[in-house]
């Protein structure tokens, strides 16, 4: 594999220090291509994994006793700190990720502001005063702390490498707890950047340990660990239910796959019901969790519908990842290439037109467009992670409803009609974590809770709701 492109180098951090390891993780630079290598790092063993543990619990106490403006203090130099190194993180992000700049950028700066966010809601953590009001309990008087749970792992994914990261860390912080964390092994480097920048504060040593590794040698050691207190993922249904078996008696907060549809009625406005079904399936090559996976169209503007779309999709072009005007580039990996062919060509095979793109070069599939997509096709019913809109028809809206709740997946969905009254019947009905009204799925800055249904996740994230998830109550009662 070539070397020349080699950028970065990385380690784990485990209670306060850099420490060596003996295996080894190559990250693919996907703006070069051609199997050019952008990163290695030195991959945690148990070993290593079970001291960050252990740093992680001795650190504990110390994080207890830490106060509110000292968090505070924490979380805007960590902010300052990522605005300072902000093109050195976006470009990691395009290199290890395959993102266009200015979606990396965007990246970069939501994750800045998640940690600023999180300063005010950490000010907000007052606790409570309560006095006794049943008969026999008059006298009482409780103070009721909130108080970290301990030890937070953070699990994080590969296609939001900052952004997502920054969702598990800054609150987790917040709240005083203790942190380990596990990106994921296609994308460390902006997780190494920001343990770089936490490293340069006072945050407790142990109380921040970054563990780059192969899930398959660590994963279970850390999410089956009693030193674990709450676990915080995001990545596949299937790899959260695997780190739900092995957990044990700890908090999750989980936001896992999802499949989320978008029903399209007659009365809505189809070129923005168009604008937002291209974006919200071909966004990052529609790696997302909260991507538009399949596109619901009422059978007497279906057509319609589709000719829009394909107009919306010039829009979309892929090209050089540093170049601004690019929308999109490669997918993450050759393996997520072939499993996005797979559920265009079993579309195709089972009756859906073919109507734009569906070629492939090495990891990039052309932005494609499918229409009259039949219901028993696999595209309608799996997460496809890729660039494709794929287009079905419903009757009304018993019938959306209906095939929208098929799924597994609950995560998003999406509603567009003039009709108050039947967008919010629908979305009341669809059975999502969140329904946007006239908009593709977005998650934002986390200022309103999101998480999933169903195999999509278990509780709900964002700054605020996230911190709660990371505390405890404790009850003095005089």
């Amino acid at each position: 594999m070539a070397t020349a492109s080699l950028r970065y180098e990385g380690r784990p951090y485990v209670g306060g220090e850099w420490i060596d390891a003996e295996g080894e993780i190559e990250v693919s630079d996907l703006a070069a291509g051609d199997g050019a290598v952008f990163a290695r790092f030195d991959a945690t063993d148990e070993a290593q994994a079970e001291a960050a543990l252990d740093a992680a619990k001795r650190a504990q106490a110390a994080m207890r006793e830490t106060t509110i403006p000292e968090r505070v203090g924490w979380l805007e130099a960590i902010a300052d700190g990522l605005l300072d190194r902000r093109e050195e993180i976006a470009e990691s992000i395009v290199r290890e990720a395959g993102k266009p700049i200015s979606s990396a950028r965007s990246e970069v700066d939501n994750g800045i502001e998640r940690f600023r966010r999180a300063v005010g809601e950490a000010r907000s953590l007052d606790g409570e005063y309560l006095q006794g009001t049943t008969s026999g309990h008059e006298d009482w008087q409780a103070v009721v702390k909130d108080e970290p749970v301990g030890t937070v792992l953070s699990i994080a994914p590969y296609n939001y490498p900052l952004m997502t990261t920054t969702l598990h860390v800054a609150p987790a912080l917040a709240a005083g707890n203790c942190v380990i964390l596990k990106p994921a092994s296609a994308t460390p480097v902006a997780g190494s950047i920001l343990t770089e920048v936490i490293a340069d504060t006072d945050v407790p040593d142990g109380a921040f340990n970054f563990v780059p590794g192969h899930g398959s040698e660590i994963g279970d050691l850390l999410s089956g660990s009693d030193l674990v207190d709450a676990i915080v993922m995001t990545g596949s249904s299937g790899a959260g239910k695997h780190v739900a078996r092995e957990s044990g008696m700890v908090n999750l907060l989980m936001e896992l796959g999802g499949n989320a549809p978008a029903v399209v009625f007659p009365d809505a406005d189809l070129d923005d019901a168009a604008s937002a079904c291209a974006k919200g399936s071909l966004k990052y090559a529609g790696q997302r969790c909260s991507a538009v996976s399949r596109v619901l169209a009422h059978e007497g503007i279906h057509d319609d519908l589709v000719e829009r779309i394909e107009g919306e999709m010039d829009d979309w072009p892929v090209g050089d990842l540093f170049d601004e005007d690019t929308a999109l580039g490669p997918l993450i990996s050759a393996d997520q290439a072939d499993w996005v062919e797979e559920l265009i060509d079993d579309a195709v095979e089972r009756g859906a037109d073919l109507v734009r793109g569906g070629e492939r070069d090495g990891q990039v599939i052309e932005p494609t467009l499918l229409a009259n997509v039949p219901r028993d096709a696999r595209i309608v019913h799996e997460e496809q992670f890729g660039p494709v809109v794929a287009v079905t028809t419903v009757s009304g809206a018993e019938d959306a409803v209906s095939l929208a709740n098929e799924s597994d997946l609950a995560l998003d969905g999406s509603v567009f009609t003039a009709d108050h009254d039947r967008a919010m019947s629908v979305a009341e009905r669809i059975e999502a974590g969140a329904v946007v009204i006239n908009g593709a799925p977005s998650h934002g800055l986390g200022d309103v809770p999101f998480g999933g249904n169903k195999d999509s996740g278990i509780g709900r994230e964002g700054i605020g709701y996230s911190i709660e998830r990371f505390l405890r109550k404790k009850s003095i009662v005089l």
